[in-house]
């Protein structure tokens, strides 16, 4: 999906396939320019409501889209699927990001600014992110650490994810990495993995405290947390909230 996009001028009619980076666009201030989001990006509020849903993150409504005629169209390699943005792409300028890492997600904002005429907010706001998380304390002690995103079947990030690199970063051990990139798993899989500590992420599967509690009578001899999917695998400007919130997840442990 990689490609270069050239614009002649700044974008004025933008859409987001994203909701992270749709979060990301308006705190770099390009409320007027946005023009289409999707139905799953609900960052900021009040002006992802009154933006035109375009469909969800796997299947666009091509006929909104032709009648808002973008001049740019931003998607991500993984939260979008290929047919999609290839018949995007034969239409309007399409710019992907590709996020596995801190990193790449500093990168990404920086291109981001710099394609949509914000270069200088972009640049301040990466700034702030990776002072902010060269300052994130690493766990006491190594934590064997799973960290769950569904529920029926079973799954978790595993590496070559955001989420495994957030999880390093935290000084926590991914036990799950060996697996794949999101692999669906058996409880008897988790449980020889031997987690002390265990994540229940609030997204893409809704986690609650009910099931907190079954995976604590199900994995008796692991921490079982409920945790902000947001603040783990949102890789726009939710990262600097993200970096306090991680901070203060740490203390808890």
């Amino acid at each position: 999906m990689g490609r270069a996009v050239n614009l002649p001028e700044p974008p004025q009619r933008i859409i987001s396939l994203v909701p992270s980076q749709t979060e990301l666009l308006f705190d770099l201030g390009l409320d007027a320019e946005i023009v289409g989001v999707t139905k799953f990006c609900r960052h900021p509020a009040a002006q992802t409501q009154s933006r035109q849903s375009i469909g969800g993150t796997k299947k666009f409504r091509f006929d909104i889209i032709d009648q808002l005629q973008p001049d740019l169209i931003l998607g991500n390699k993984e939260e979008n699927y290929r047919e999609g943005i290839e018949r995007l792409a034969a239409r309007y300028p399409v710019w992907m990001s590709d996020i596995h890492t801190l990193p790449d997600a500093l990168a990404m904002i920086r291109s981001v600014g710099a394609l949509t005429g914000k270069p200088e907010t972009a640049d301040q706001l990466a700034d702030q992110i990776a002072a902010a998380f060269a300052n994130l304390p690493r766990a006491a002690r190594p934590y064997r650490a799973a960290y769950l995103i569904w529920q029926n079947p079973l799954m978790a990030a595993g590496n070559d994810t955001f989420i495994h690199d957030i999880l390093s970063r935290m000084g926590l051990e991914n036990v799950l990495a060996g697996y794949g990139r999101y692999p669906q798993l058996t409880p008897e899989q988790i449980q020889a993995a031997q987690p002390a500590l265990i994540l229940l992420s609030s997204e893409p599967y809704p986690f609650r405290e009910k099931h907190r509690q079954s995976f604590t009578a199900q994995f008796p001899r692991a921490h079982v947390e409920l945790v902000d999917g947001e603040m783990f695998s949102w890789y726009g400007s939710r990262l600097l909230p993200a970096a306090n919130y991680l901070r203060q997840f740490l203390q808890t442990l």
